[in-house]
């Protein structure tokens, strides 16, 4: 019969590649993890690793059941901390997840009045997940993700909160600078600077490159914002971003915002949530505050 403690060895064994590793995270002798393994695989008449020099790897019924462990894990986690934190005289902890690199700022805004109105719930934000976004809300590491790329799933609920323009930033010397809008030849000879975002998931390529069978000469991810902007206003490159986002910062950076295409790149920010949480008063009051 399968036990919580046979999920979290499989997660750690799968996390830290050895029995030894995984035997210190769980604080178990390694005679002891090898132990419950052999008597599992046992009870399962199946084996669920096979050696690979000093590695484990594991086999196709092992593979599934980590698959197991990583959906179930997390939530008797996110249950056992919510309540902790309603023992405490909590309400929780609101997680969010950012999959918008630009909305930092204005997701300050939001944060401040926010824990005024709910000094019982706390917030943390977290960026980097183990299955993208969407796997974080459907496996509670997060409980609201901010994005621009609202995904259909049952369960879930995207709320569009704001829209604005994606714009190409340029420096205020470039040769693009006077244009109304740029074309997507125009960046054949440019250095296009992006988040780190995979370029099938940028809408610059997406909706603007791509069609026209074009790409930019080189293509450079950056994570800060302030040093894409440093980069661009020196002539290292160009780069898609918010118009909202460089109307703030054109006072600290030479650069100019170009529409891209005729007809520009509209855009939407969605708040995605499990539908379920609706119920959860401060998740729909964070929803009406962003909304504001």
């Amino acid at each position: 019969m399968l036990d919580r403690i046979h999920l979290n060895i499989l997660r750690e064994v799968d996390r830290q590649g050895t029995l030894t590793g995984a035997a210190d995270r769980l604080f178990l002798s390694q005679s002891a993890l090898s132990h419950a393994i052999k008597k599992l695989e046992q009870q399962l008449g199946t084996p669920l690793w096979q050696k690979d020099g000093r590695r484990l790897r594991l086999t196709r019924a092992g593979e599934y059941l980590l698959g197991v462990a990583q959906r179930v894990l997390p939530q008797l986690e996110h249950a056992e901390q919510l309540m902790a934190e309603y023992a405490a005289g909590q309400r929780g902890i609101l997680r969010i997840g950012m999959e918008c690199h630009p909305c930092y700022q204005w997701l300050l805004k939001i944060v401040n009045p926010f824990l005024k109105a709910w000094p019982d719930v706390d917030v943390d934000v977290r960026q980097r997940f183990q299955f993208g976004g969407i796997g974080a809300l459907f496996g509670y590491e997060i409980d609201l993700l901010i994005t621009p790329d609202p995904l259909t799933r049952a369960g879930l609920t995207f709320v569009p909160v704001f829209d604005y323009e994606q714009v190409l930033v340029v420096a205020r010397n470039s040769r693009l600078a006077n244009q109304t809008y740029v074309k997507p030849s125009d960046l054949e000879d440019q250095t296009l600077i992006t988040y780190p975002v995979e370029p099938e998931r940028l809408d610059i390529f997406s909706s603007f490159l791509t069609p026209a069978n074009t790409a930019p000469r080189r293509h450079k991810t950056i994570e800060t914002t302030e040093i894409m902007l440093e980069m661009i206003a020196a002539g290292r490159g160009v780069g898609a971003l918010p118009h909202w986002l460089v109307n703030e910062n054109t006072e600290h950076f030479p650069v100019v915002p170009i529409r891209i295409g005729a007809r520009g790149m509209k855009k939407a920010i969605y708040l995605g949530i499990r539908t379920q949480d609706l119920e959860i008063d401060y998740i729909t009051g964070f929803v009406s505050m962003a909304g504001e």
